[in-house]
């Protein structure tokens, strides 16, 4: 049995950070791209489809390392619902956001258009149909709009925590604790 953590482990923090810069970065893109109708147009596609390839890297990344780490345990003024909603939003926003990704790779394969993630050519989830396309981009808009939800819903929780109860929930992903503390000197 592990010992008990009181934080996430730094990669894992480094992670979320960084995911988090990219995916609202990655659903503004997207939004500007499809109200564009200027020449940049192209240029924000070709953005948000290299944001998009990042995250999955990222993603991957990071559910393997929380696979292998321990996590801090939610402190016991959390009630049980308040637990149970937690762990659904944080596995409907993995979810949503690995569907993200895949609906919008298989849209370009169902568009014909080659995808490429820095000079790699990437294959195509599924082959051209203009059908699919269509339905796939539809999709694609939905599930921007359920990451639009949870995001703030996600950060509503957290602001809550550092804000009004302050019980540690916030440090234990953003904390970055001095080389004092850890040596047992508190510092001054």
């Amino acid at each position: 049995m592990n010992a008990p953590v009181e934080s996430f482990h730094p990669l894992l923090r480094l992670l979320h950070g960084l995911m988090a810069v990219l995916v609202i970065a990655t659903l503004f893109v997207g939004v500007t791209m499809v109200a564009s109708v200027g020449g940049s147009q192209p240029q924000l596609v070709a953005w948000h489809k290299q944001l998009g390839l990042a995250l999955l890297v990222l993603l991957l990344v990071r559910l393997l390392v929380r696979a292998v780490t321990a996590r801090p345990a939610l402190p016991a003024s959390v009630t049980p619902w308040q637990r149970r909603l937690a762990c659904a939003v944080h596995f409907a926003l993995y979810a949503l956001l690995l569907g993200q990704i895949l609906v919008g790779w298989a849209m370009q394969g169902a568009a014909d258009f080659p995808l490429r993630f820095a000079h790699w050519l990437v294959p195509a989830l599924v082959g051209a149909n203009p059908d699919l396309y269509g339905i796939l981009r539809c999709v694609h808009a939905w599930i921007a709009y359920g990451l639009f939800a949870l995001i703030l819903l996600h950060a509503a929780a957290a602001l809550v925590h550092a804000l009004l109860r302050r019980d540690g929930v916030w440090s234990s992903m953003w904390r970055v604790r001095s080389r004092r503390k850890e040596q047992g000197n508190p510092a001054r």
